[in-house]
This record gives C-alpha cells, structure tokens and sequence, in this order.
C-alpha cells in the first residue's frame, strides 16, 4: 500500500507540471490593453487585428514614417508584433511584384484579381486612385507581423482589405508622393 502513495502524488505532481507548462506556453494569454481600431490613423477591422495580437499587458503605437511611406508599429509587451505602412511605389507594378520586394516569407493567396497578395503573416494591397501624376507613383497599403506566434490567412486578408480601404480614403491617397 506504501508505494501506491509515491506514484499517486508522482501523477498529480506531474499532472499539475504538465497543467503550469501549457499555461506558460499558451499564446492565448489575457490580454490587459485594448485592441486597437486603427494602424497608422487608418480604421482598420479590429476583430481580425485581434486575432494577430498576442495576450499581454501593455500596447504601444509607433510611428514610422519618412518621406514616400507613412508606416506605425505595434509592439506589446517590448516585441514588435505588426508593422503597417503606406508606400509610394512607380507605376506599373503589381501587388504581387511589390510583396517580392519586400517580403519575408512566401505570399501563397490571392484575393480580387491580384489586388491583394497574403499569407498568415503579412499581406499587401494595391490602392485604387491613389495616383501620383507628377512622379508617377501609386500607393501601396502593407501589413506585416512576422513575430505573432498567429498565423491567420482570414485575419490578414480581412486587415489588408480594410487598411487598404482606408488608405484610398484618406489625404495621403489625394497629396501625392511629392509633398
């Protein structure tokens, strides 16, 4: 009877390591900041946002800006989780041939005939009527998160579509790459 004691506290000692181990490794952890609704000052869909944000406890915006891109990181907790930016890039080009240039990892969807290249970590867009006449240059919507521990196609795609929307609506899309 003696020996069934060791090994009944040996299962619940290691039932409770197993228990504190998944905690520590869980990515879901609560988070104590609010999920932003915008990057960059551009509304964006707040829901799928979340879905790429880590738990934590402290959320900060940075800007990231110089000339011919306005650009913001999201950092929680001190890591860098998501850079958004906004680019000017010469005409002609596609989504597809501006995520080669400045991609991590392979961009392997497609969504609305090319306008939108992404994965579960970064997506870019192509504005509409975000033209730059005088230096021939069009404007570029980008979303990067290559420290989220999420990967999440949906979630990308749904920020790509809603930050490159508001791009086309805002006063960078109309002043141009030239001010």
């Amino acid at each position: 009877m003696t020996s069934e004691k060791p090994r009944l506290g040996a299962v619940g000692g290691l039932t409770a390591l197993v228990l504190l181990l998944a905690a520590c490794g869980n990515d879901d952890q609560k988070r104590d900041y609010a999920i932003p609704h915008a990057l960059c000052d551009m509304t964006v869909d707040s829901e799928a946002l979340a879905r790429i944000l880590p738990g934590g406890h402290e959320i900060i915006a940075k800007d990231r800006s110089y000339p011919g891109t306005k650009g913001c990181q999201v950092i929680v907790d001190g890591v860098l989780i998501v850079t958004a930016v906004q680019m000017w890039v010469e005409e002609g080009r596609t989504a597809a041939s501006v995520a080669a240039d400045q991609s991590f990892g392979t961009l392997d969807r497609s969504a609305k005939e090319g306008r939108y290249q992404y994965s579960g970590h970064e997506a870019y867009g192509k504005t509409q009527g975000c033209v730059d006449t005088k230096y021939k240059q069009e404007l570029y919507a980008v979303i990067q998160a290559p420290s989220s521990k999420r990967s999440d196609l949906d979630a990308m795609k749904r920020l790509i579509v809603s930050f490159t929307r508001s791009v086309e609506e805002s006063a960078e899309c109309t002043s141009g790459a030239g001010r």
